[in-house]
């Protein structure tokens, strides 16, 4: 039986653009969030570290949803940022993203803390049993110091509000584990990991490099999904530069200046 996606195959992290003044660029903001649309996202992913999220403030999480939301007009899944290392704060984000109009959230493990499992197990629940949205865990542990192990991701799965997750820990090999083990739907959250992953059961992608060539891992889905093995690794051949380009530095950078390039609102960075 093939695995569910709760929130479709191809989903974006989007940037928030900025003024030179580092205001945020609202008319930006709509503009790039109607490109993702048209270049055929099932979802897109505000207020995360890729949207420069520890820089804006929980009014202004709440806008960009809430601008999105409106442009969106129900063409797409709006999922929020809702993580960070503080559980009360995370809850009270995860909140606003529900009365703001969000679809889904995106929690991160907690960083810079490393608490056990038995802590990071306490972290998800308590903010997944704050609010009726899926939830989607993500897991990039060099980032945040600290890996969901396998048997933590099992039992957090058996909470009905945790319905995926985002894997950007470069373990092929234990995300075939998890997706064996538990069947929980896994998105590669790692742009140039995007077909091994799919090869060994994720469901979908959250991109970084979606700001500007989604048009094309909208083909690559699609032909893997329909059984095209080998137009799907044409194409992630195909953008090995761009996805080892764009993360030469942080994503963000580089994404906001590649969209700059394009006559896209990338804007600045905070």
């Amino acid at each position: 039986m093939e695995t569910q996606q709760p929130f479709g195959r191809l989903i974006t992290a989007m940037v928030t653009p900025f003024t030179k003044d580092l205001a945020i660029d609202w008319n930006g903001v709509e503009k790039l969030a109607e490109h993702l649309i048209s270049s055929g996202h099932d979802a897109i992913v505000l207020n995360g570290t890729t949207g420069e999220a520890p820089t804006t403030s929980d009014a202004e999480k709440v806008e960009i949803i809430k601008v999105v939301k409106k442009v969106s007009a129900g063409r797409v899944q709006i999922i929020s940022g809702a993580g960070n290392n503080e559980t009360s704060h995370s809850i009270e984000q995860a909140r606003q993203a529900k009365s703001a109009g969000a679809d889904g959230v995106l929690v991160v493990t907690p960083y810079y803390n490393k608490p056990p499992q038995a802590g990071i197990i306490a972290h998800f629940k308590a903010i997944a049993d704050a609010t009726d949205l899926p939830l989607m865990m993500y897991d990039i542990p060099h980032r945040t110091g600290i890996q969901i192990e396998s048997d933590s991701i099992v039992k957090l799965f058996e909470h009905p509000n945790i319905v995926a997750l985002k894997d950007a820990k470069g373990d092929v090999a234990a995300t075939s584990w998890v997706i064996k083990r538990c069947g929980i739907p896994v998105y590669s959250g790692d742009d140039i990991l995007n077909l091994p992953l799919l090869s060994v059961g994720a469901v979908g992608v959250v991109s970084v490099c979606g700001h500007t060539i989604g048009h094309r891992l909208r083909v690559l889905l699609d032909s893997w999904f329909a059984g095209d093995a080998k137009t799907a690794l044409a194409i992630h051949q195909e953008l090995l530069p761009i996805y080892t380009g764009t993360f030469r530095t942080q994503g963000a950078i580089l994404t906001k200046a590649a969209l700059n390039l394009l006559g896209l609102p990338g804007g600045y960075c905070r």
